[in-house]
């Protein structure tokens, strides 16, 4: 079987600072792909450059075996889903209004929804729980409901692979999880590939299939949470003192900042 995404030889620059340097990984489908890492290690530019919001300046990006060139921007709509590290939630619609933009790809010049997008994108409502609130506007919405609304969104695009960026960011911990138990419900229900920037490395031990860690731009570190998240390479990448242990629900690392109090360093 092909993979749902492949990058070759990948890199990126804004100007003369380069943000990606050679990139090289695969992600097979129907997993749960989650990429960890410090600010500034090129997370955010990856997941752009996978959605076709970037432009490749060098390398090569597949998606389902395909160059991504090839594919028409509607075409590639058809394919990958992204949900933004930033919602446009100044968007003057309603939560129905709003997921049904994800029809877009499908619809013709006009874009004139039929009775197929109402009914795929009130499905995608369902799935998330946000049918309740479809005439509410996105400025009623708590956090949570936002962001569960943007994925009801990318859902109804009926896409392969679904790419989201740092969806939990700003969540309390109760949409934390909800959030994540979302992602794992599409991978294991729909068959939805899901590729996630997380800056939570618990939540990626928990969720992740595998996990790829960079770091100033290259693969620091690619394979299970139990490969990556081991305390030397997270020290290495993230410059500050980390406890790694089993976390108590059993199979996975947890991991603990050690603060200065607790390591002498005040």
């Amino acid at each position: 079987m092909k993979p749902a995404i492949n990058i070759t030889d990948l890199s990126y620059s804004f100007g003369k600072h380069p943000v990606l340097k050679n990139l090289g990984f695969c992600v097979e489908p129907g997993s749960f792909f989650i990429i960890i890492g410090p600010n500034g290690s090129g997370k955010t530019t990856l997941m752009k450059l996978m959605a076709g919001i970037l432009k490749i300046q060098m390398g090569r990006i597949d998606i389902l075996g395909r160059p991504h060139h090839r594919y028409t921007p509607k075409a590639l709509a058809r394919k990958v889903a992204l949900v933004p590290q930033r919602l446009p939630l100044d968007l003057p619609f309603t939560v129905g209004q709003t997921v049904l933009l994800g029809r877009a790809p499908y619809q013709g010049t006009l874009g004139i929804e039929q009775a197929g997008d109402l009914e795929v994108a009130h499905q995608a409502m369902q799935f998330t729980q946000v049918g309740h609130l479809s005439r509410a506007t996105l400025g009623q919405l708590s956090g949570g409901e936002q962001q569960r609304v943007f994925i009801a969104r990318a859902i109804s695009q009926e896409p392969r692979i679904m790419l989201l960026d740092e969806p939990t960011a700003s969540l309390d911990l109760a949409h934390q999880v909800r959030v994540m138990d979302l992602m794992e419900r599409l991978k294991t229900e729909k068959n939805i590939t899901v590729v996630m920037v997380s800056h939570d490395v618990n939540l990626a031990a928990m969720y992740g299939g595998r996990v790829l860690l960079l770091k100033d731009g290259a693969v620091l570190s690619m394979g299970s949470p139990a490969d990556v998240l081991a305390y030397e390479t997270l020290e290495a990448a993230y410059g500050c003192r980390l406890l790694v242990d089993e976390n108590p629900l059993g199979g996975v690392p947890r991991i603990t900042l050690v603060p200065g109090r607790y390591n002498g360093s005040v």
